[in-house]
């Protein structure tokens, strides 16, 4: 997933101080893009080769590789996504950003670096680390863009168009340039690079800090905090250790298939994660029936339909986020890659963003062309439209077929394919479904609901659980691997499942948009 999360700062600290100025921006905004550049570089990077690393390496020995590497991509998939909304509360209420960032910065690059180390154990905890270190860097360093600008600054839209670019630039470049060291030279070297990449995110933002271009945002909110103690140490050293003590548990978390991979449930092998999330998933359906029955009929609706928008943004981000799993583990089997610089399945990887960096301006322009000339479809239609083409893209997979070889490889055209109608149907989808959510939510709860909108990409990784081990291509009874031909048909058969599913979906919006366009009234 190319990552377009910038808009998450729905939290947003106004300041009367005028920062130092660099082309019409906050000098702070450029140190800003630079370490997201390269802490979201080490992030895909890393994961472009984290499917292959343990299909080939971690769980070689394993006749079941393929199942167990879906289990453990799904479950640090949606603990690294769901980590923001802890380590967000606890820059709000006690560190402030600049201390978040830090920490998370740390946290990540030491988790890359440890991932070089050749042993199990220390696979865990190196994907712990980077867990943790997100929870602490991607919320805030999101919100920290928006405290730059003054409240109702009008240059804080480009601000945050410049900002978003670093984050697909990073996300472009690190799959090739790691996927290239991982296919040359190994797995570490790839890993290693994505390390000094954080590394290289961390020294900037501190060098921004020093040189004091961030004037004084991002500070703790309220400073006597931090010299508080508990259990005898001040808060920020006292959020360090707790944080090192959470990187154990999340390891034994993610490892968790040893021990209760055997339970199977519709929806898969169930793991501890699993039930974590169904229990969340109780609370927070539990928690908004609440909030239903104490509002007015209008706002019951408007927030029904940001319940909609948010389960159907799961569902894309699920086949959306098999780029990592499922579509990785195809290229590098059954597609013929001799198209530079995608010549190796983890390089792959950076189709979705180059996408994004292509078409998010010309889209964001069509909507503006649509709106003058006052045919601009509303938002269920746009999720609609976003979801047939995500569709259209595993159909177009599963045609391939057609074309395959003899010895089972497709050409790369039809991956390309795929990837270009993926990225539209993502610019169809979520900038537009994360500008309503604060629209159609009741005041009172638009911090919740935002957080649970982006819970919907931590979700969205159990669906990629349940394909990938749906589609997982384990030994042979003979404990041969399978053949391209052998496993073509596998995939082919789950690539038109997954456009059918699409389909159906996308169908479903289209009948119910009518009643969801009068629910949400006013907003367009």
């Amino acid at each position: 997933m190319a990552d377009t999360t910038a808009e998450e700062n729905y939290l947003k600290t106004p300041s009367d101080a005028v920062p130092p100025q660099m082309f019409g921006h906050p000098k702070g905004l450029f140190y800003l893009f630079f370490a997201e550049l390269w802490e979201r570089f080490s992030f895909y990077g890393m994961r472009a080769l984290l499917t292959l690393y343990m299909v080939e390496q971690v769980f070689e020995a394993l006749s079941n590789r393929d199942t167990i590497s879906a289990i453990v991509y799904s479950s640090y998939g949606s603990l690294v996504y769901a980590s923001p909304l802890i380590g967000g509360k606890v820059a709000d209420e006690l560190l402030g950003y600049r201390k978040s960032i830090m920490l998370g910065g740390i946290f990540m690059a030491v988790g890359h670096f440890v991932l070089a180390i050749e042993n199990n154990i220390a696979f865990f905890t190196a994907l712990a680390f980077i867990i943790v270190g997100n929870g602490f860097f991607k919320p805030n360093i999101s919100t920290f863009v928006g405290a730059l600008y003054p409240h109702g600054d009008t240059r804080k839209d480009s601000g945050f168009t410049i900002f978003h670019m670093g984050i697909n630039i990073g996300a472009f470049l690190s799959p090739i340039l790691c996927g290239w060291l991982g296919a040359t030279y190994g797995w570490h070297y790839g890993f290693g690079l994505a390390g000094i990449g954080m590394l290289v995110g961390v020294i900037v933002f501190y060098r921004g800090a020093k040189k004091g271009v961030f004037m004084d945002h991002g500070l703790p909110r309220d400073p006597a905090k931090l010299e508080q103690r508990r259990f005898g140490l001040k808060i920020e050293p006292f959020v360090w250790v707790i944080s090192l003590l959470a990187v154990p548990i999340i390891a034994l978390l993610l490892s968790s298939y040893q021990f209760i991979a055997g339970g199977e449930s519709f929806l898969g092998k169930v793991t501890i994660v699993n039930l974590i999330f169904y229990a969340l998933s109780v609370f927070i359906l539990g928690y908004i029936a609440y909030i239903m029955s104490n509002i007015d009929v209008k706002a019951r609706k408007q927030l029904a339909v940001a319940m909609f928008l948010t389960v159907f943004m799961t569902l894309f981000w699920g086949f959306h986020e098999l780029s990592g799993n499922i579509l990785t583990l195809f290229s590098a089997r059954n597609v013929t890659l001799n198209v530079w610089p995608f010549n190796n399945a983890a390089a792959t990887n950076a189709l979705n963003p180059l996408f994004i960096i292509l078409f998010a301006i010309p889209v964001s322009a069509l909507w503006v062309w649509l709106s003058k000339k006052r045919i601009n479809p509303r938002t269920p239609y746009k999720f609609a439209m976003g979801i047939a083409l995500l569709g259209l893209g595993y159909y177009i997979l599963f045609l391939s077929g057609g074309s395959a070889d003899a010895e089972g490889m497709v050409p790369f055209i039809f991956l390309l394919l795929l990837y270009l109608c993926m990225s539209l149907g993502e610019l169809f989808t979520y900038p537009v479904g994360l500008s309503k959510i604060t629209d159609l939510s009741p005041q009172t709860i638009v911090a919740f609901m935002m957080g649970v909108w982006f819970l919907s990409s931590a979700y969205a990784f159990q669906i990629v659980g349940f394909v990938g081990q749906r589609l997982a291509i384990d030994d042979l009874g003979s404990g041969e691997s399978a053949s391209p031909l052998e496993t073509l048909p596998i995939y082919l058969d789950g690539f038109e499942s997954i456009a059918y599913v699409c389909f159906g979906g996308a169908v479903v919006v289209v009948l119910l948009s009518p009643l969801l366009n009068r629910w949400m009234d006013e907003v367009h």
